[in-house]
């Protein structure tokens, strides 16, 4: 594919993918997790993004040497093997990828929701959320300069809501006021009183500064989603100009950038309005608090715009999914997947599949996570546990790089960094059991399933093995 995107684009994809409808609503998540405890939930977002530096500055190694068709899949065949890198791409190609967007789209429709007053399984937000996958996709498919464009501005745009309530929300919480919401827990909704004359930041810290681990976990985990998207930006990894130089920065710097945005926007919010209204209404309200109703609301917009950000950032990756796969052979039909549009200079039949496969994994979301219990017992949240599983898709690829690498690497970049990497994925995938337990056994159900069927294409008789390290086709 071209070279088409610069180290700047580069950045806005790390940070705009990661950066999105996460922050806004796992936030609300960690709170309800913690029972609003100010020191765990902190502490929940602190080493949640220590693990994505972590992780990120290990891949940044990687990247320095392996950076040509789609990043992640080129790190696990330089590792472990070719067999493992064609396991990684049909993992992140119908599973992974198409899982995230699938959840990106309905979050999108869910805060253009918030906007008109629509209840959150309401046909609407769910007519919506299709109408955003397929625009999403079809920018992507046609003009994916368009859509690198785009990163770069939602990108920017998406700081202003998290800039404002960080700042502000600090600010406000250290001062009087005297309107504000609060939850009444008679009438189960939040009310407006002119009561209230008080120190709001100060007195959701004095809630309660005791830790507890347990919630920490579970707090973690929900973390875990709103960190998740810089590994998605090495999928463009071949279409990224000088891309040893320019993916290890973009890394470094967007994963480092978004863990002091999202420590702060945290806080932020803690000053905004009282612990007990962000925990059952959502973190929009500190908007409001802050800034009335009427511009409360127009930095919603912003908070849509840094959604449709996000969704663009990884629809990106999913149209390109099945081409990864049909240039290792190891998925059907795949010369149909390789052919590249001469216009678009994309594979036009890789979209269409990787919207295909989001479009099912919208409904799947919708229907066990949201609507009222469509699939009975056999439901799993699709939007963490995949990004679990990716972490322990990275332990057999840690200890290779341990093996092959110490030499050439050196001690802090060929054992200490995948060694600290090694111990935060067990980390992950430890709080995910925690959290989940018997909700592991559906989802563990699909992935066998899905990753059985991708084995039969991998490991079939007569499957040519083209080396994707060397660039051509």
């Amino acid at each position: 594919m071209e070279k088409r995107y610069n180290l700047l684009t580069a950045i806005a994809m790390v940070v705009g993918i990661v950066i999105g409808a996460g922050v806004f609503y796992k936030a609300q998540d960690v709170l309800k997790l913690t029972g609003g405890n100010v020191l765990t939930g902190v502490l929940a977002w602190i080493v949640g993004g220590i693990i994505m530096i972590i992780c990120g500055t290990t891949f940044a190694i990687l990247a320095t040497k392996f950076s040509k068709i789609n990043g992640i899949v080129d790190y696990a065949d330089a590792t472990v093997g070719k067999k493992y890198g064609d396991f990684m791409a049909w993992f992140v190609a119908t599973i992974y990828y198409p899982a995230m967007t699938g959840v990106m789209a309905w979050l999108c429709a869910r805060y253009t929701g918030v906007l008109f007053g629509w209840m959150l399984d309401s046909a609407n937000v769910m007519t919506i959320g299709v109408l955003f996958l397929v625009g999403s996709y079809a920018i992507n498919a046609l003009a994916p300069r368009l859509a690198g464009h785009i990163q770069v501005s939602t990108t920017v745009i998406k700081l202003i809501p998290l800039g404002l309530l960080a700042v502000v929300g600090l600010i406000y919480g250290l001062c009087n006021t005297d309107v504000t919401y609060i939850w009444n827990p008679i009438k189960n909704e939040i009310v407006k009183t002119g009561t209230g004359s008080m120190q709001i930041l100060i007195e959701n810290i004095k809630f309660n500064l005791s830790f507890d681990f347990r919630s920490f976990l579970r707090a973690l985990v929900a973390t875990a989603f709103a960190y998740e998207g810089w590994i998605i930006a090495t999928s463009i990894a071949g279409e990224i100009k000088d891309s040893t130089k320019n993916l290890p920065k973009a890394l470094f710097i967007g994963t480092a950038l978004i863990m002091c945005i999202y420590l702060f926007y945290y806080i932020g919010v803690l000053g905004g309005a009282r612990l007990d209204v962000l925990m059952h209404g959502g973190v929009q309200y500190a908007f409001f608090q802050i800034f009335g109703e009427f511009f409360g609301n127009i930095l919603n917009v912003f908070v849509v715009i840094s959604c449709i950000g996000t969704l663009n950032g990884i629809m990106m990756a999913t149209t390109r999914g099945f081409y990864t796969l049909a240039m290792r052979d190891a998925c059907p039909k795949a010369n149909m997947f390789k052919r590249i549009d001469t216009e678009t200079k994309m594979s036009g039949n890789s979209g269409i599949i990787g919207v295909c496969l989001s479009a099912i994994w919208f409904v799947y979301f919708v229907g066990a996570n949201v609507a009222p219990n469509w699939f009975g017992f056999f439901k799993f949240d699709s939007s963490e546990l995949p990004i679990v599983t990716i972490y322990a898709m990275y332990l057999p690829m840690m200890v290779m790089m341990i093996v092959k690498g110490r030499k050439e690497l050196g001690v802090v970049k060929g054992i200490v960094m995948p060694a600290l990497t090694i111990l935060c994925s067990l980390f992950m995938i430890y709080a995910a059991i925690d959290k989940f337990k018997l909700e592991l056994v559906p989802y563990l159900v699909v992935f066998l399933l899905v990753m059985g069927i991708g084995l039969f294409f991998i490991l079939r008789p007569g499957q040519k093995c083209e080396d994707i390290i060397e660039e051509g086709n």
